[in-house]
């Protein structure tokens, strides 16, 4: 394997792909007590809006059993909102990263839904799941974060059954002109001394806002959905391009 292939982007920094989910899994170490308040803080709280808009998406039956996947959402926001659409409907959530799996148990119990969202600790690249066992995937603000995203999305189109839906839900950085500039300025002069006034660590969000520019444009993301085996794959800008809905359907 050449050099160029060896490493990928954390941030603006260059790093061995090997050594990047210790380094992210560290980012979320630090902030998983207060990343959902961060969230709100960061988008004014558009982040709930857009993760509605998902899960609409999504087309939660109201009554059939659905059963659903959300990957790295384990702090339990998307899942409590699945499994709230449909009667039926139960929900694993997998994360790698244990403190936030500990947040979205902790508040699964005390929402009454432990029977109904399960947490599970695996990896988005080689999830811990049979194949064709779920109706629908669901990753939201996480697929930037894994090293190896096409992996990824091979492992969601596997993991779902046929029919099933894929819907990512990512920041994007084909933010329109004009409004581009001010959501930088924000993003880099804003967000870290927020993250440190909040949880007492801005260099997490310095990466995460340095690692929305270093993401895929969205015509390369919709490409590599088709890659991965889904059809009808579809790309949805929101709020002026700062977030992005993008899916497929395995067929």
């Amino acid at each position: 394997m050449s050099a160029a292939s060896s490493t990928t982007d954390f941030g603006f920094r260059r790093v061995d792909l090997d050594a990047k989910q210790g380094l992210v899994d560290d980012v979320f170490h630090k902030v998983a007590g207060r990343y959902d308040l961060m969230n709100d803080l960061m988008s004014a709280g558009l982040h709930r809006v857009w993760k509605d808009v998902m899960v609409t998406r999504l087309g939660v039956p109201k009554t059939r059993a659905f059963h659903h996947l959300d990957v790295a959402g384990g702090t339990g926001d998307v899942a409590f909102k699945v499994v709230g659409a449909g009667a039926n409907a139960d929900a694993t959530v997998c994360d790698i990263n244990v403190e936030m799996l500990k947040v979205g148990r902790d508040r699964a119990g005390k929402r009454g839904l432990s029977e109904r969202v399960e947490f599970v600790r695996g990896n988005a690249e080689e999830l811990p799941f049979p194949s064709r066992s779920f109706d629908g995937y669901t990753i939201a603000f996480g697929i930037r974060n894994v090293p190896r995203i096409q992996k990824a999305l091979d492992e969601a189109y596997r993991v779902l059954r046929p029919g099933g839906r894929l819907l990512v839900l990512e920041f994007s950085p084909d933010v329109v002109p004009g409004l581009d500039r001010v959501y930088d300025a924000y993003s880099f002069s804003v967000i870290p001394p927020m993250g440190r006034m909040v949880t007492g660590d801005a260099e997490p969000y310095q990466y995460l806002v340095e690692s929305i520019r270093k993401f895929p444009r969205n015509e390369a993301f919709a490409g590599m959905i088709e890659t991965a085996g889904f059809s009808r794959v579809a790309v949805t800008p929101m709020t002026g391009g700062i977030a992005c809905l993008s899916g497929g359907w395995k067929i």
